[in-house]
Order: C-alpha cells, then structure tokens, then sequence
C-alpha cells in the first residue's frame, strides 16, 4: 500500500537519524515544501568537531521550573538545528515549510523554527520536556502534530 505523505516523509526522517552521531536520541529532521525535501538533519557534533561516538557525551543537567532535573548532552546540535542550518547556508527559504522529525523538538528548536517561518511539525514521538515547545507553538500559529504519544526514551534522561 502507497503511504501518504506525512509516513512517505516520516519514513525519511528515519533514515536520515541513522546518520546520527549521538546515541542519545538519534534523531532525524527532513523540512519539506509543496511535497519536495528542501533540507535534511541529524544529531551531530558542530563541523569539523568531535562526535559522542568518537569523544563521548558532554553532559549538563538542567533544572526545570517544577524542579524536576533532566540530563541533555550539550556535544551536538540537533537535527532540526542543523536542517535550519543547512537552509541557510544554501540560500533555501524554509517560509511556510513543514518540519518532520523524530520527536517533539526541544525549545530551543522550536524558537528556530517559529523564526523561520516553518509553518507545521510533525513527529513521531513526544520529548520528555516538550511543554514549552507545545505552547510556543500554539502561540506562534505552528501547527504540531504528534503520531504517537509514546515519550522517547534514552539512558540519563
């Protein structure tokens, strides 16, 4: 049977993430306009630096308002970070555009996006810290959709 586009794309996004140089999380990004891949991303270390599979994790922890702590490793950009970037270094607009990925994206992520101008996300499954990207996005006017509430579970999270 054909998919339909959103597992077409999503299906991308899972090969895409086997790219990823970070275990934890393994993420993919592919951000699609008028059905066409514009740009694509995974977890990896900034240009030229050491990977996590190569140097290991750099592990910070945060504390959140509600007080509960949770561990990010701060080695990589993520993988809608780095298909942001990629637009940006080949001149692609990413206005109106649609962002698949393989989970909630971070806020960080979702300030990136909201900036530039990606009008829909679409995940697979939901980050562990994802209210304050829900409520950006609901804010801004992007519209989230989420294909299974399973949370994505990685070690030290």
């Amino acid at each position: 049977m054909r998919p339909d586009w959103d597992a077409y794309f999503m299906g991308i996004v899972n090969e895409v993430a086997k790219r990823a140089t970070c275990d934890r999380g393994m993420s993919g990004c592919v951000i699609v306009k008028e059905k066409q891949i514009l740009t694509t991303g995974y977890v990896g270390s900034a240009a030229g630096m050491p990977h996590c599979d190569e140097a290991g994790h750099q592990l910070k922890q945060t504390t959140h308002d509600d007080g509960k702590t949770s561990t990010h490793c701060v080695r990589t950009v993520h993988a809608e970070q780095n298909a942001i970037c990629q637009a940006a270094k080949f001149g692609i607009a990413l206005r109106d555009s649609t962002l698949y990925c393989s989970m909630t994206p971070c806020y960080t992520c979702a300030k990136m996006i909201v900036n530039a101008g990606i009008k829909r996300v679409v995940c697979q499954k939901r980050y562990h810290v994802d209210k304050d990207t829900e409520e950006l996005f609901l804010k801004a006017g992007v519209s989230l959709e989420i294909k299974s509430n399973e949370v994505q579970q990685y070690e030290n999270q």
